[in-house]
Order: C-alpha cells, then sequence, then structure tokens
C-alpha cells in the first residue's frame, strides 16, 4: 500500500495510528469521533481568524496581537495595574508581560510610574493615545463581526457551549 494512502486514510479518520511498518491500528475511543471532528474544525478556523487579526493589526495599526491584548484589558480596567497584576490577567508570564510593556512604552502607548508604597513595584497605564486605541478596538470587533459573519441565530447556544467548556476546564485545573 502507498504511503499517501494511509496518510489520506488517517486525515479521513483521525483515531486510525499509522505505526511502524504502516499498519493500521484504531484508537479505542469511548467519546465520540463527532467530538473530535468538531475539534479540529474549530481548532482550524480559531487558528485562521486569529492569523487574520494578528495581520490586520500589524498592517493597519503597527501592533502585534499580544500588543493589543495587553492595551485592552489597560482599557477595560480602567485603571493602572502592576506587571503582576497584567500577567495574571492575560494569563502569560511576567517575562512576556515585560517585554510587550516595554517595546508598547518605546511606541507611547504606554506610560510607568513607580508605586508611592513600594518604590520597586511599577504600575502601567494607557497614555492620551487612548483615542486611537478605541478606534483600533473598534476595528478589531468590525473584523470579528465579519469573520464571523456565518454564524447565524446560533450564537447564543455556541456561547453556552463554550461557557461550559470553560467551566469544565476551570473545574479540572481546580482538582
Amino acid at each position: 500500500m502507498p504511503p499517501n494512502r494511509d496518510r489520506s486514510e488517517h486525515e479521513e479518520n483521525p483515531s486510525t495510528l499509522l505505526t511502524p511498518g504502516n499498519q493500521k491500528k484504531t484508537v479505542e475511543n469511548s467519546g465520540n469521533k463527532q467530538t473530535l471532528r468538531l475539534w479540529l474544525r474549530w481548532l482550524n478556523c480559531t487558528t485562521r481568524i486569529e492569523n487574520e487579526i494578528r495581520r490586520r493589526l500589524r498592517e493597519q495599526f503597527q501592533v502585534t496581537l499580544p500588543q493589543f491584548d495587553l492595551l485592552s484589558a489597560l482599557e477595560r480596567t480602567d485603571e493602572p495595574m502592576t506587571m503582576s497584576e497584567l500577567s495574571q490577567y492575560l494569563l502569560v508570564s511576567n517575562g512576556n508581560v515585560t517585554g510587550v510593556v516595554r517595546r508598547l512604552q518605546e511606541k507611547g502607548w504606554l506610560e510607568m510610574k513607580h508605586l508611592h508604597r513600594d518604590r520597586r513595584k511599577m504600575t502601567v497605564s494607557l497614555t492620551k493615545k487612548e483615542n486611537v486605541f478605541l478606534e483600533m478596538a473598534g476595528e478589531h470587533q468590525n473584523w470579528i463581526n465579519s469573520l464571523m459573519s456565518g454564524v447565524h441565530g446560533q450564537e447564543e447556544a455556541f456561547g453556552e457551549t463554550l461557557k461550559n467548556i470553560r467551566s469544565d476546564l476551570d473545574n479540572l485545573n481546580q482538582t
């Protein structure tokens, strides 16, 4: 059997593993194969949407998606945050936040100030460029609406499904 044929069979049936010697082995699957197919399609769509958003942010506003996320966090909280607070809010390491903050500060988006009670800690806040950010956020919302335009009348059910998945994941991390 040619190797390409094995590969295409695997793509059609992801629960089939190719073992050395090109022998097929079916994975025992207690769940539904549809769930795996849904996951793969969902992952493909979210990756493609994310890549498109990254491209548009870079081309139209000269910011990266992590930079946009950090600016969004500061705009949503509407008050200065410490680096640790940003790290926790964005679910990324302090090192990642430090690099993103430094680049945004160089571009004039952020200002940093020492905390009065602890001079070792710094707070980060948006500069007067906040109005430009609000324009960017509006464009971002339009892009998401456009890229998700194929979802008609099913948003509420899909949102509930995502909420349930998120809750299950939160519970998984607590055990």
